[in-house]
Parts: structure tokens; sequence; C-alpha cells
């Protein structure tokens, strides 16, 4: 990646923490000095349980999702388009260890790292770091609560349906056995509501 890429995804991070609330010069300089521009391949892990849940992470462009395993098969917990913030669980009392969440690109993507030292640096340092904060909890907050509710839909075609009406932009874009696996259904099921559905529309 070219040293004028890492300032333009800094930049980006800079510039939509200050759409949230106006941040000052030192705030800015401290963000040039610790974000960590990356680019991660299609596939490949930006976190996974043999690495330290060290940081959150801004996709800036392109498709990640959060995932699990259980019993051997992976279960899709979020997908992200970009333009925000993401991270692996973890308990804001607890000390820094593995995440046992993974987040994986699904295609090529563009993040910026925040460490976590850098993020409470922040908060003890600059007041706008609680506005910014407050903020972005709540945005995430919103998204959980929208997770929260689609799992809870007991038809898979309703769950589907709903999962379209929230995820319209970006559906197209995400392969199916994630949809699938996102929305605790078998791949098998969804294909047959997607052809039902293909075959219900008018002509």
């Amino acid at each position: 990646m070219s040293e004028s890429r890492k300032i333009h995804l800094v930049n980006l991070v800079i510039d939509y923490l200050n759409s949230l609330h106006p941040i000052s010069n030192g705030f800015t300089i401290e963000l040039q000095k610790g974000l960590q521009p990356l680019l991660v391949r299609k596939s490949k892990f930006i976190l996974s349980p043999i690495d330290n849940n060290e940081c959150v992470y801004f996709v800036a462009n392109g498709l990640v999702r959060g995932f699990v395993k259980d019993d051997g098969k992976d279960i899709t917990t979020w997908i992200s388009l970009g333009n925000e913030f993401i991270g692996a669980i973890q308990h804001p009392n607890e000390t820094i260890e593995p995440s046992f969440e993974y987040l994986q690109a699904l295609e090529d993507t563009e993040l910026v790292a925040l460490p976590n030292k850098l993020v409470h640096k922040l908060y003890d340092a600059y007041p706008e770091s609680n506005i910014i904060g407050r903020k972005i909890l709540a945005l995430q907050y919103h998204a959980a609560s929208e997770r929260s509710i689609l799992a809870r839909i007991p038809s898979a075609e309703r769950r589907y349906e709903k999962f379209l009406e929230i995820n319209s932009d970006y559906v197209s874009s995400v392969p199916l056995r994630c949809i699938a696996s996102y929305l605790g259904m078998r791949l098998e099921t969804l294909s047959r509501i997607r052809s039902k559905m293909m075959k219900e529309m008018p002509v």
C-alpha cells in the first residue's frame, strides 16, 4: 500500500469522527500518529482466536463478516459493508485476551486499525472522545438490536425478507453461505426461499 493511500485512509477516519463531533488539533495529531492502515485480501482473517484482541477497525471499503465456530460450523454474527467501526466481542472490564470471534474479509478490504491503548489515551486527554464514543456506541447498539430482532423471527422466509429490507444495498455482494449462516438456516433452505421469491416476482 502506498504512503499516499495510507494517508488517505487515515484521513477518512478523521473525517468520519469529525462528522460525529468536531475534533481538536491534538486529537487529530494523535490519530495521525497512531492509526494503522491495512489491506486484507479476500478470505483472509483480520482477527482470529490466535490473535490478541488489541484493536478496533474502521472499514474504509470492502466487505467484512464476524463469525464464531460451533461444533465445527461457522456462525456469521454480523456483516459490514464499510464506513463504520468493527471489532470482536470483548468484555470492557477484562484485560486484552485472544478473541473467540473471527473477523474475515469477504473481498479485498481496506481497514484502519485503532489500537485500544490509543482509544483509552484519547478518552483520558480529549473531552470530545466521550461524545464521539457515545455516538458510535449508539450506532452499534441500534445495529445489534436489529440483529437481535431478526434472529427471533420464527419463519425462515420472513427472516430473509426482513434481512433484505434492512440490507438491500449490499445483499448481492455477500456470499449466500454467509447469509444463510447469519440467518440461522441451511444454504438449501435459503436457495429454496430465493427461488420461490424469484418465481413470485411480477414479469
